[in-house]
């Protein structure tokens, strides 16, 4: 037997509903089925919100929402220890700043167990399994989507997306009963409905994220709504002042006569709404006409039409999950915009095998029925470590410096533009990203696994972009391990002006005539490296450097391509004939990426250039064996003043030992111990364990430049704090 509660609620008046509350807490699974954006909470993952704290005071920095106008009005929230912590580092790129492009978009909107899980810890977590996507180069815009008033994407989400173009909106939110009651106060009147909205446009100017979703889930007056309309336009509009390219979209839900009624299209009901803002978010129970009948009202706006796709299914056309790509088509083929809807469905409900091979799986299917939207390279330095922000342990330069598990989408790095089922030209050979072996940077690989027949090579799509060259030589440098005479190269292709077209292949290392004489009929060149330096370490990493130049040609595709010189081969026994063996056996990792039109390693700011404080320092009395701990929020800039794009830092800690008891010990070896990244010049440090006899602590920053070299630790700014008092 069954219950369609969306029919029933749109039958009765929703304050009836909203007063059984405590019975529809026990019964969410059934009230999903009828609008996913008011009720989402079908998820395999328990709340994890904060406990309460005293937001004022020093702890872990963590990104939490407003839950009520009092919050907003006063302010209270830029009082926050937490505050600096929770503004975004990144920017979007100037190609993407702007307004959106005049076409069809896809906005992705983040729903997960009322949001604030893993993504929370603004410093990172332990959890290397933590949620995260990336295939940002089919989205154009990202919403972070909570149950709360207000809520404030974390920093983590704003940086990976505005990294790879990605506009990102927080979400206003009235529900049941008691957004009725703030709704009361919010549209009280004009001055109020103006006041709020300027609130909003301020925090999102201040933490650095680019507008709003507005979802009034509640029934209204209709003398209510001359002051809704008022709210809605003058928060385009401040948003409009104080961010450029900034957006609001307007949720299909109560209607211009005040009634909570999802239209489920753009029509004369919500269009008053429409035309004050930048878009509109349709609500996922269209039919399939609905598209056509809303892009012939937005008339020449209709790319600012996005229609909703449940990704749980309920009541969704197509039935979302696996066959979300069947409303996807209809929706491209009317030529409106997407928005789809908790794609962590992949996430919550554990699909099989595995969380990232469902997650390409997924995509895939979007990306089959949709378009990519963003493209990178498409400005220099461009640097690709290829980290999903988690995995199980952390490497610099090859060397492993942490085997603790970790997640941090802040520190996702360019995303490549894998296909699920790879591409092959001959051989079974399959490419995926690794976060589990020792990487080169940072914690994941490309790793490329399984056989090669005779001498074919395996090509794969890492980048598309739009990257113009001028006359200065590009240089590019990679990092690279394979097994025996597996070898891996890159692909390039250019377009002029003029729409001409040229391969060029980046060798690897390697007998330079033969690899000329097979891939010269390929390529309309090929570069054999001009530097290669391998690793002095167990990680048998080889770097390798190579340089082109190509003015007035754009860079529109990366490939990594996977190759053996000379296939193995074998004799016959029955024929005594001599024969290529086939298949055999490939693996190689690429480590990393970059491209740079300057020199690499270039110089960094001296230590003495730098300015680096201890605030809030606290040192835990003495326990049973001496030890102590200490919490202490480091700050560090340049000094006079001076600003520059560094984007990360990575942060290490020397303890001291006291001397007496060091050389009693008859040692001084002190060792770097990794603490973790930030994109701030901030990082808090909690509970670092001080053990007995260590009379001083050093903190070192290591600085981190856009072209992925790192400055070395003995020449990093660093902090020292006397620890010996009691």
């Amino acid at each position: 037997m069954t219950f369609n509660f969306r029919s029933y609620f749109k039958s009765h008046h929703p304050q009836t509903l909203a007063s059984l509350k405590s019975i529809l807490n026990s019964l969410f699974t059934l009230l999903s089925k009828f609008n996913p954006m008011a009720a989402n909470q079908n998820s395999v993952h328990p709340s994890d919100d904060p406990p309460p704290f005293d937001p004022s005071e020093p702890s872990i920095p963590v990104s939490y929402p407003l839950k009520t106008l009092e919050e907003l009005e006063s302010r209270s929230y830029f009082d926050s220890f937490h505050f600096p912590f929770s503004k975004a580092s990144v920017k979007l790129p100037p190609y993407a700043a702007n307004e959106l492009p005049n076409r069809r978009r896809l906005l992705v909107c983040h729903d997960m167990a009322g949001g604030y899980l893993d993504d929370k810890w603004i410093q990172g977590g332990n959890n290397p399994d933590a949620y995260a996507i990336w295939h940002w180069y089919l989205i154009d815009v990202f919403v972070y989507f909570s149950h709360s008033l207000v809520t404030l994407p974390p920093p983590c989400w704003i940086n990976t997306a505005h990294k790879h173009g990605v506009k990102v909106l927080g979400t206003f939110i009235l529900e049941w009963d008691e957004g009725k009651h703030i709704a009361n106060k919010l549209l009280s009147s004009k001055n109020s409905a103006q006041m709020y909205a300027e609130r909003l446009s301020e925090l999102a100017a201040a933490l650095g994220f680019d507008g709003w979703l507005v979802n009034m889930e509640v029934s209204l007056d209709v003398g209510q709504i001359p002051n809704l309309k008022e709210f809605v336009s003058h928060l385009t509009q401040s948003m409009h002042s104080l961010v450029p390219g900034s957006l609001v979209i307007w949720y299909d839900s109560v209607t211009i006569d005040g009634k909570l009624s999802w239209q489920d299209q753009l029509n004369e009901k919500n269009k008053p709404f429409f035309d004050i803002s930048d878009g509109i978010f349709v609500n996922y129970t269209w039919r399939e006409n609905y598209p056509k009948l809303s892009a012939e009202v937005a008339v020449d706006r209709k790319f600012d039409v996005y229609m909703g796709i449940d990704v749980f299914g309920r009541n969704t056309y197509g039935g979302g999950q696996w066959t979300t790509n069947l409303a996807l088509d209809v929706i491209k083929r009317d030529n409106v915009s997407a928005a789809i809807f908790a794609p962590g469905w992949v996430y919550e409900t554990k699909q099989l095998p595995d969380f990232q091979t469902a997650q390409n799986r997924w995509w895939a299917l979007v990306e089959k029925s949709w378009d990519i939207s963003q493209n990178y390279p498409q400005i220099l330095p461009f640097y690709s470590n290829f980290d999903q922000g988690h995995g199980y342990q952390f490497t610099v330069d090859g060397k492993q410096m942490s085997q603790t598990p970790w997640n941090n989408i802040s520190s996702q790095s360019f995303q490549p533009f894998l296909r699920f089922s790879g591409e092959s030209t001959g051989g079974n050979l399959k490419v995926a990203v690794d976060i589990k072996e020792p990487s080169y940077n940072g914690g994941g690989n490309l790793t490329f696994n399984g056989t090669l027949e005779g001498d074919f090579q395996f090509s794969a799509r890492l980048f598309e972009g739009k990257l113009l060259l001028a006359d200065s030589p590009v240089h590019f440098t990679y990092s690279v391990k394979s097994n025996g005479s597996s070898l891996l190269g890159l692909s390039l292709e250019f377009t002029s002006a003029a729409t001409e077209q040229k391969s060029v292949l980046l060798a690897s290392s390697g007998d330079s005539l033969l690899t000329m004489s097979r891939f010269v009929r390929h390529f309309d060149n090929v570069i054999m490296p001009h530097r290669v330096t391998k690793l002095e370490s167990e990680s048998s990493w080889v770097i390798q450097e190579s340089s082109i130049s190509m003015e007035g040609y754009t860079l529109t595709k990366i490939h990594a391509v996977c190759y053996k010189l000379r296939p193995e081969v074998h004799k016959s026994e029955s024929q005594g004939k001599t024969m290529a063996l086939s298949p055999s056996e490939y693996h190689a990792v690429l480590g990393h990426l970059a491209i740079n039109s300057l020199t690499l390693n270039s110089g960094f700011p001296p230590s003495t250039s730098w300015l680096v404080e201890g605030n809030f320092t606290k040192l835990s009395s003495s326990n049973s064996n001496g030890s102590r701990k200490l919490n202490v929020k480091l700050d560090w800039k340049l000094k006079g003043g001076k600003t520059h794009p560094f984007p990360k830092y990575n942060i290490y800690v020397k303890k001291q030992p006291n001397l007496l008891i060091a050389e009693s010990n008859g040692s001084l070896q002190l060792v770097h111990e990794y603490l973790g990244v930030t994109v701030l010049e901030a990082y808090y440090v909690s509970d670092l364990v001080v053990p007995s006899g260590t009379s001083s602590v050093t903190f070192i920053i290591q600085v981190c430049s856009m072209d992925g070299s790192l400055q070395k630790l003995e020449e990093s700014p660093s902090l020292d704090l006397d620890v010996q008092g009691s």
